[in-house]
């Protein structure tokens, strides 16, 4: 193939030598960001691939938690939380093949939580959404014998009837609460102050929860961060938040109620 001589090609007008000149450098300017800020730029979308979801006021079905639609009442949603609870399908297994499991397993909860100064003995306890009382039996079992729970259905002589939306107790009545219903509750924020209230300066409560996953069928509720539950707890520090395997629920946490309400 035949080469051309550079000199003969033809020479560039004049007008045209500025621009290529600042093509060259601009390209020039691009190589060069590029070698020197890959590693920001990888970052940012790392970051931007990471399905991560704001939080925002608990109350109004914010990203990190959901309020589930489909309730035209709040009876409308009783009526179908009872369609669970009287089961009977459900209550045969719940007080049956169930019952010595379940109790087995939230013992080992509870004296989890005994050995490390979360609830003792002499705690005047509650259970909250406890169904047929696996966690009171259990509570009672590991030597909290002042424990009692509540739910829309009772189950003497371990659980009372009670709506967790509105607690049928005094104000500062219990030492220790806990619950592993809260994707049951239709007014998340309800049910928060009523643990609030009934708890005693200094108690604590104790949640197990499902976080980043769907729970069951019958859940108002799903939670996509722990952040929700501390903009909840107005009044409570949280302590603790641990990986639990805790019957399909994943996620411990724990509040202590502050003594002393700072004025705000």
């Amino acid at each position: 193939m035949q080469t051309m001589n550079p000199s003969s090609l033809p020479k560039l007008p004049i007008l045209l030598k500025p621009f290529l000149l600042s093509l060259f450098l601009s390209l020039f300017f691009l190589a060069f960001l590029a070698s020197h800020s890959y590693s920001p730029l990888l970052r940012l979308r790392t970051a931007l691939q990471t399905p991560t979801i704001p939080h925002s006021r608990a109350g109004n079905g914010g990203a990190s938690l959901r309020i589930r639609p489909g309730y035209s009442s709040y009876n409308a949603y009783i009526e179908r939380q009872l369609n669970k609870t009287l089961n009977p399908k459900l209550r045969k297994i719940w007080t049956t093949r169930d019952w010595d499991r379940k109790i087995r397993v939230f013992a080992r909860f509870f004296q989890s939580l005994k050995q490390r100064n979360l609830i003792s003995n002499h705690s005047k306890a509650l259970s909250i959404g406890a169904r047929v009382g696996q966690e009171v039996a259990a509570m009672k079992l590991v030597g909290v014998s002042d424990s009692v729970g509540i739910d829309l259905v009772p189950y003497p002589p371990l659980v009372m009837k009670g709506d967790f939306h509105a607690q049928p107790f005094e104000n500062q009545t219990f030492d220790f609460e806990f619950s592993n219903v809260f994707d049951h509750a239709l007014y998340p924020w309800k049910f928060v102050g009523e643990i609030e209230r009934t708890l005693k300066p200094g108690g604590v409560c104790v949640l197990h929860v499902a976080v980043l996953r769907r729970a069951d069928k019958y859940s108002a509720n799903d939670l996509y961060s722990v952040q929700p539950l501390v903009e909840l707890f107005k009044e409570s520090e949280l302590l603790e938040v641990s990986k639990v395997d805790a019957f399909g629920l994943d996620t411990e946490v724990v509040f202590r109620k502050k003594k002393k309400i700072e004025n705000s």
